[in-house]
């Protein structure tokens, strides 16, 4: 079976390179599923989204990432993402206390757009780790 050639990338590392079966990924048009021989793209990845790869062996990499660029050309994906960290990477208690930290100020009216963003980065970082997030 044919497999896909990924490469995950921010500027501070390479997160991750490897072969998958499938990418999915939330652009700015709505979430993509990459399989091999996917037609060519390129798409906006949204602020706060996460990131699946998965692969043969039934496990599932998963990323949060915020914002950047999906591009796929024949079997190759590359993801260039602002930031991204791995779901095993995440300190969930960390990105809990910075959910209610933006959540507050949002619930108290003095929200600018920096504190939905940070909102939205806290939850991808969560649904990254495996977390439940209301």
């Amino acid at each position: 079976m044919a497999k896909l050639r990924v490469g995950v990338v921010s500027p501070e590392r390479e997160l991750w390179s490897g072969e998958a079966d499938m990418v999915i990924a939330k652009t700015i048009e709505g979430e993509i599923g990459i399989m091999p021989k996917h037609a060519p793209v390129i798409g906006v990845l949204v602020e706060g989204g996460v990131l699946r790869i998965k692969r043969g062996d039934d496990t599932d990499l998963v990323a949060a990432v915020h914002g950047g660029f999906i591009s796929v050309a024949g079997d190759e994906v590359s993801i260039l993402a602002e930031t991204s960290e791995l779901g095993s990477e995440v300190d969930v208690d960390r990105a809990r206390d910075a959910l209610q930290r933006a959540q507050a100020s949002i619930d108290a009216n003095e929200s600018d757009v920096d504190d939905a963003a940070a909102a939205k980065r806290a939850r991808a970082r969560l649904r990254a780790a495996g977390e439940e997030v209301g």
